[in-house]
């Protein structure tokens, strides 16, 4: 018998690729167990899916800490082993040409948030992160805490679109009134920035004449029910390698960048 991954998962909202994973994971076409299933929003209609197949759930409600921190900033208490110098060096979220004291709010409160999401997530031990529509975005303070070993990243996501194009909450929608002829998703590494890790894997469509916002996120999510099982189990094969490509810029200077290399099946 295979060795299963342990997979963790969060959610924001349905949770229909969180469904297809489960799916995966019973009918023996990924090497997988679901151990948890987290959500920022308790109103996420995909946790019943985890209660309907016996899998651990939790909420971190986050616009209830948001608010209470808005309510009494004088409050805030960031975590102990918070460091904002570090954060802010990391972060490629925003431009530096943004208002800094706005950033630093930012990741206060989402690290407040996230401490209380990984103590959640620590009774649960697992070897990936899949999120499944959670629409959140994860500060280097959370992601630091999960990726523990720099050569293998271990929170994945799917994104409806074609990435690089498009980042951000409404790929299908901003493929379509671009005018694209051709839509997809991805999957990827989550880094420091906004849908911009390393890439896994991408599936492609036509975008017909005929086709509405609502038949082109059809068309999307067909395919990521198809893609994010797949990718997941090229991840419990060991078969994703993360390799760091050296490159020059155009004024000379010598950068890095990581790409995935999917190896052969064994």
């Amino acid at each position: 018998m295979k060795k299963k991954i342990r997979i963790g998962t969060l959610i924001s909202g349905g949770g229909t690729n969180l469904q297809a994973v489960i799916d995966a994971c019973q009918s023996g076409r990924t090497d997988g167990e679901m151990v948890f299933i987290g959500s920022d929003n308790p109103d996420a209609r995909g946790l019943k899916r985890g209660d309907e197949h016996g899998i651990p759930t939790f909420v971190v409600d986050y616009r209830s800490i948001i608010q209470g921190i808005r309510e009494a900033p004088e409050k805030i208490m960031p975590p102990d082993d918070f460091n904002m110098n570090d954060l802010l060096s990391k972060q490629t979220l925003f431009p530096w040409s943004s208002d800094v004291e706005k950033i630093k709010a930012f990741m206060v409160t989402r690290a407040i948030a996230e401490v209380k999401l990984l103590e959640a997530m620590n009774p649960y031990p697992f070897d990936l992160l899949v999120l499944a529509g959670f629409m959140r975005t994860l500060t280097p303070y959370f992601i630091d805490r999960v990726n523990t070993d720099p050569h293998q990243p271990r929170i994945i996501n799917i994104h409806p679109s074609i990435l690089p194009a498009f980042p951000g909450t409404d790929g299908y929608g901003d493929t379509f009134r671009y005018g694209c002829k051709i839509g997809g998703c991805t999957v990827h590494f989550i880094d420091y920035g906004e849908d911009s890790g390393p890439i896994i894997a991408q599936k492609a469509f036509q975008i017909e004449d005929n086709d509405t916002p609502d038949s082109v996120t059809k068309k999307g999510l067909n395919l990521e029910w198809e893609l994010y099982p797949e990718c997941i189990q090229w991840f419990a094969e060991g078969r994703i390698k993360v390799i760091r490509m050296p490159y020059s810029s155009e004024k000379g200077r010598k950068k890095e960048r990581r790409v995935v290399k999917i190896l052969p099946s064994r």
